[in-house]
């Protein structure tokens, strides 16, 4: 099983959030990764560069990516990250639905050995590491929400407070939450 991180962000949190990453090596690349796809790092700078949803962050100082090239579907000639073997971290930034409000996004990253993905071996010690830096930053700088389970942006929680944006979790029927204690 995947180690997840539910969380809630706006641009300002998510500034902050590849500020606290610019201190590693993170290489980002798109969930479908076209064939002429350059890579960049993952920085405040190159913000504007991030694709608008799921981004691979990938730590190439640690590993390579590990890609397949899909020979079906939609997305049949692009490459895909094995997000298994490879020392990445799935990020699903949050978006906004057609009511206005803010969906959940999530980081993940698998660690552990696992029968259900068929990992034989564990992350290196070192993304692990990074890892955890990176849950231990977020569970100190963010709030936590009302049922428990996800974390929000210090900016996000100054908007929700200040405009009353809703906070939805990102699933079919998901359910609304709120800053806890408020």
């Amino acid at each position: 099983m995947a180690t997840q991180l539910q969380i809630f962000m706006e641009r300002e949190d998510e500034l902050a959030f590849l500020r606290f990453l610019e201190r590693d090596l993170y290489e980002v690349y798109p969930r479908r990764v076209p064939a002429d796809w350059v890579t960049f790092k993952a920085s405040e700078a190159n913000f504007d560069k991030l694709p608008d949803e799921d981004v691979y962050l990938v730590a190439s100082d640690i590993g390579p990516a590990l890609v397949d090239k899909l020979k079906r579907g939609r997305d049949k000639g692009q490459w895909r990250i094995d997000e298994v073997r490879s020392p990445v971290i799935f990020w699903s930034r949050c978006s906004r639905n057609e009511d206005g409000e803010l969906l959940s996004g999530q980081l993940w990253a698998e660690l552990e050995i696992t029968q259900q993905t068929g990992r034989k071996d564990p992350a290196p010690e070192r993304f692990k590491q990074r890892f955890m830096q990176i849950e231990t930053w977020i569970k100190q700088t963010f709030r936590k929400t009302h049922p428990k389970g996800f974390f929000v942006g210090p900016r996000t929680a100054k908007v929700v407070k200040q405009t009353g944006l809703k906070l939805r979790e990102n699933k079919h029927w998901g359910k609304e939450l709120a800053l806890a204690g408020t």
